[in-house]
């Protein structure tokens, strides 16, 4: 939901802000679910900017106007969970994001966006964008000797939930 929310803000603009929030209310009765997806739509495209930075250091050769809509998307997601979202691993975001590319984009995608999130993930650690205790967590999922980590929890969802109480813009 999330993503499909991001996509339709980058490709119809800022008009759809209001629309994404209905979108994002229509697509869910779970409360916690829509206040999920709406943290992680909002902050993705408010960080945006921030997050394309980065895409473009680390996409060697690739501009991001010129990366598939889906896959820039999908990618500016992830990379704005593993910079500002503390309650989700870095690892689960990359798996996440490789998962998205596989259902939504090219047979290639999944290798790209994976290719593009671990020099992303480089990148943030190195300006100091990721917390050197979340950095290590990282590391050790990724070496499978940190599995219940990486499966993560949705605790920040009710915090999400409360901080988003009476906001309508996306």
């Amino acid at each position: 939901m999330a993503l499909q929310a991001l996509y339709q803000l980058d490709v119809r603009g800022e008009e759809f802000g209001p629309e994404a929030v209905q979108f994002l209310r229509d697509s869910t009765r779970d409360p916690e679910v829509y206040f999920f997806a709406r943290r992680l739509a909002e902050g993705a495209w408010a960080w945006r900017r921030e997050a394309d930075l980065l895409i473009e250091e680390a996409a060697e050769h690739w501009r991001i106007h010129r990366m598939a809509p889906v896959d820039r998307n999908i990618i500016r997601l992830a990379t704005w969970e593993m910079c500002r979202a503390d309650d989700i691993p870095e690892r689960v975001a990359i798996d996440q994001a490789i998962e998205m590319a596989k259902e939504f984009s090219a047979a290639e995608a999944p290798g790209f966006v994976n290719g593009v999130l671990d020099r992303v993930l480089r990148l943030a650690r190195e300006q100091g964008l990721v917390a050197e205790e979340e950095a290590a967590d990282a590391e050790e999922a990724a070496d499978g000797q940190g599995d219940e980590a990486a499966a993560g929890t949705d605790e920040g969802a009710a915090d999400a939930e409360e901080a988003g109480q009476g906001q309508d813009g996306v």
